[in-house]
């Protein structure tokens, strides 16, 4: 598996550019076989996929299927199940001063797409966006991360089995092969990752004019309000928390919690990790390890901040931190000045919930916001006033995995979402087209124009 040069990049992107334009990936019954086909080979490939998982990041097989298999198998079941429905034009209301007229929406593919997927759920990350893009028609380079290669060995063998490579191919390698793909003009550039590469890549892509998807990340807050069932909150914040060993992208990045629950909240989350994963996280099959050396250091420093509370156990040899709960944190300590992407979570506490959302207010927009709590008044204001990619209430995660729901950020955390209906939208060009009537032809609108502005004005006004 040896990284793509530069003359290899660009025949593999002029190749399947030649192939879109052929006609090849729009035929309706072709992308319902493609995408059979890439679910059969899943299928096939399945304990292959978590046994990378495993080796990339110590995944459990359980956590691997429940959080990359079964989510791309699923949205290719609604891909298949409603792809036929997507792709029929919609008729669209036409004004009265077109008649008679008729007005459409068609969809139509981009073209020549590039995926580019983080290595934090690396299968997942890859797949779901390539069903969106072959259930649109288009071609697609994918490139997975060098951080995750056993996932990416896996996805470049089934895409092998499935697809030609003018059809859907993968690009290995690491900056390099990046910013070889970068440089290629494509139709569509979908990349998950840091806001800061986003940038890098949004840069690149505007070189060419290329529409760009950016799901990137932030600090995703979890307000825990005084009316809530804490023991639960407790649970399921950090069973999100600590999924991946906190490598998520809409994982509670921090707790703001009430003051008055903020001691039992600690209290409930020590417990639920034990539960979890035991007196001794660290030796637990269930919980994995940190991508790699780097992220291992740089979190490390980040249990420096605060007070700990339960956790903060590492081993380098494993390149594993244990679920670590931190509280006597401020806005001005380490740990609250970046997206901490790890198995760290620092609690602050409120006052009023108009405190936090003018707190919020302030900060970059986040991917994901959680509430829990029980006042319908407080749930509708944070709502309807913190600005946040997605979320949910009294629970984490699993807005993500519904397939009827968009999944994107907003400002700093990405512009784009994609699942289910949502992806195929994303990979297609809405075509508006109006189709006049030959049987009469209203002079209104040519010149001369006489004294018509008065009646032009009734028309339209």
């Amino acid at each position: 598996m040896s990284e793509t040069n530069t003359r290899d990049t660009h025949d593999i992107v002029e190749a399947q550019r030649a192939h879109y334009r052929s006609g090849a990936t729009r035929s309706l019954a072709g992308r319902v076989r493609a995408l059979e086909a890439l679910r059969d080979a899943i299928r096939a490939h399945e304990d292959d996929i978590l046994a990378a998982l495993h080796a990339d990041l110590g995944k459990a097989p359980f956590e691997g299927y429940e959080t990359e298999v079964g989510i791309v198998l699923e949205e290719i079941k609604v891909a298949l199940r409603h792809v036929r429905q997507w792709d029929r034009p919609q008729r669209k209301p036409t004004p009265l001063v077109h008649f008679p007229s008729t007005s459409r929406l068609h969809y139509e593919p981009y073209g020549t797409v590039l995926i580019m997927a983080p290595w934090n759920y690396p299968f997942q990350l890859t797949m779901d966006p390539l069903v969106g893009a072959i259930a649109a028609g288009n071609t697609a380079v994918l490139k997975p991360s060098a951080y995750a290669p056993a996932t990416a060995a896996v996805m470049e063998t089934i895409v092998d089995e499935v697809f030609a490579p003018e059809y859907v191919a993968v690009v290995q390698g690491g900056r390099e092969a990046n910013q070889n793909l970068l440089a290629e003009e494509f139709d569509l550039v979908f990349f998950t990752g840091s806001p800061a590469v986003g940038k890098v890549v949004m840069r690149a892509a505007a070189e060419h004019l290329t529409p760009v998807v950016l799901e990137l990340g932030g600090k995703s807050p979890c307000i825990v309000d005084a009316s809530a069932d804490v023991r639960l909150a407790a649970t399921r914040i950090a069973w999100g928390k600590f999924l991946n060993a906190g490598q998520t992208c809409v994982a509670p990045d921090y707790i703001y919690a009430h003051e008055s629950v903020a001691t039992e909240l600690v209290a409930q989350l020590c417990r639920a990790i034990g539960k979890m994963y035991g007196d001794d996280p660290l030796s637990s099959p269930d919980y994995p390890k940190i991508i790699n050396t780097r992220h291992f250091d740089r979190l490390r420093h980040l249990l420096e901040s605060g007070t700990l509370a339960c956790g903060g156990e590492s081993d380098p040899q494993t390149n594993q931190i244990a679920p670590t709960v931190l509280t006597g944190v401020t806005w001005g300590d380490a740990v609250m000045q970046e997206e901490i992407f790890g198995p760290v979570l620092p609690v602050l506490t409120y006052r009023s919930i108009e405190d936090v959302i003018a707190e919020l207010s302030t900060r970059p927009k986040p991917l994901a916001c959680y509430l829990f709590c029980r006042d319908r008044d407080i749930e509708r204001e944070v709502i309807e006033r913190v600005s946040f990619g997605g979320g949910c209430v009294n629970d984490t995660i699993v807005h993500l995995s519904n397939p009827a729901l968009p999944f994107g950020g907003v400002g700093n955390s990405g512009m784009g979402h994609y699942h289910g209906r949502y992806s195929f939208e994303t990979f297609s060009h809405p075509k508006a087209v109006m189709r006049k009537s030959n049987l009469l032809d209203i002079p209104l609108r040519y010149p001369p124009y006489g004294r018509r502005l008065a009646l032009l004005k009734k028309v339209l006004g």
